[in-house]
């Protein structure tokens, strides 16, 4: 789940990432979306071998297909380093032209497909502190803005155990946001948020409206792929994981 300025995918989705309407100075919810807010094939030699035995011919079958199944598809950490190469010149996102929205959205989809977690909200490694690294939320990237008034790092703190959630902007204007979490399996969460912090200072109870929902598509240690309820895709890495979210 992610959360934007300070959002969840929503006004701000940082749970993963929230997304919301664009405003200069409120928060936007990221990886959620709240009203009003601002294999490639593989080839493998073709091995003629004369067996005079049918042991030689079992051995022949035993050694083959272990190596042809290993050679059948990437492993996660081969797809990883290859969505981290496309989305490394995009600027969180903000640079992705739509062929390279949809070449960093297969690759994620690859990776998906290999996901160690397959019950991510049953998992501690859930837990702490995430920085957005991509999105397709425009809310969230603010586009619309000029580049200084854009929000230069944003993060989304989770924790399981309390099932609540937190999205945070830096500089320049440092926004967070709250939410509580529904558990709706064991992947996918409904996102209500509760309080705005302006500037990181000032608290704003957060409407009704503000929020929305967020499904964990792949979690490890180190890396966490989100999609929002609006269809926006977040990849998130791992800062700390010791973060505390206020309750």
């Amino acid at each position: 789940m992610a959360l934007s300025s300070p959002s969840l995918g929503a006004h701000h989705h940082h749970l993963p990432p929230l997304n919301t309407t664009h405003h200069s100075s409120s928060p936007k919810l990221l990886f959620l979306h709240p009203p009003h807010f601002s294999s490639s094939s593989c080839n493998f030699p073709i091995i003629i071998r004369t067996a005079t035995t049918h042991t030689e011919k079992w051995r022949a079958q035993v050694s083959f297909f272990p190596a042809f199944l290993k050679k059948g598809g990437k492993d996660a950490n081969t797809i990883k380093q290859e969505l981290l190469q496309a989305i490394a010149p995009l600027d969180r996102g903000a640079d992705a032209s739509p062929d390279d929205q949809q070449t960093v959205d297969q690759i994620a989809r690859k990776l998906e497909a290999v996901n160690p977690t397959k019950e991510p909200l049953k998992s501690n490694l859930l837990d702490g502190k995430w920085e957005l690294i991509y999105t397709t939320s425009q809310s969230i990237l603010q586009t619309k803005r000029p580049k200084l008034l854009r929000s230069v790092t944003n993060y989304q703190a989770i924790n399981v155990d309390t099932l609540r959630a937190q999205n945070m902007e830096s500089w320049p204007f440092f926004n967070q946001v709250t939410a509580n979490l529904t558990p709706l399996n064991a992947r996918k969460v409904a996102v209500q948020f509760d309080t705005f912090k302006i500037l990181g200072l000032i608290p704003v109870k957060a409407p009704g409206r503000a929020r929305g929902e967020l499904e964990i598509t792949y979690l490890d240690e180190e890396l966490r792929v989100s999609r929002g309820d609006k269809g926006n895709l977040f990849i998130l890495k791992m800062v700390d994981p010791s973060y505390r979210v206020p309750v």
